[in-house]
């Protein structure tokens, strides 16, 4: 290196950092251009919240239901025939995967003629 670019040398290295540190700003994880994938993800985790909640509070219904001060017979019967797999001969029997359940799990759903 020529003698006469010595003195620019360390003013070229803080180009340099000043370069990256830009770019950074601009399109790293918590960039200024990422906003939009920012807001697309709260978005998905505030729906993917609600749908917790919502289970939950269900959830909550179903074990004050089965605890013995409160107990639902017609609760307790489904939960036996779901958990056992058994059914009333004069029962008719559908199907139904449930929006909570894993995929590739059914729940049964029973209704008496």
């Amino acid at each position: 290196m020529p003698e006469r670019m010595k003195p620019y040398l360390p003013s070229f290295a803080l180009l340099l950092v000043f370069c990256y540190l830009g770019v950074q700003a601009l399109t790293g994880d918590r960039g200024l251009l990422g906003g939009h994938e920012r807001n697309v993800l709260l978005a998905q985790r505030e729906h993917q919240l609600a749908d917790l909640t919502e289970r939950r509070a269900d959830l909550e219904a179903r074990v004050r239901y089965l605890r013995s001060d409160h107990l639902s017979r017609d609760l307790l019967e489904e939960r036996a025939r779901v958990v056992l797999g058994f059914a009333d001969p004069r029962d008719y029997v559908i199907q139904v995967a449930s929006a909570h359940a894993p995929t590739g799990n059914a729940q049964g759903s029973s209704a008496r003629s």
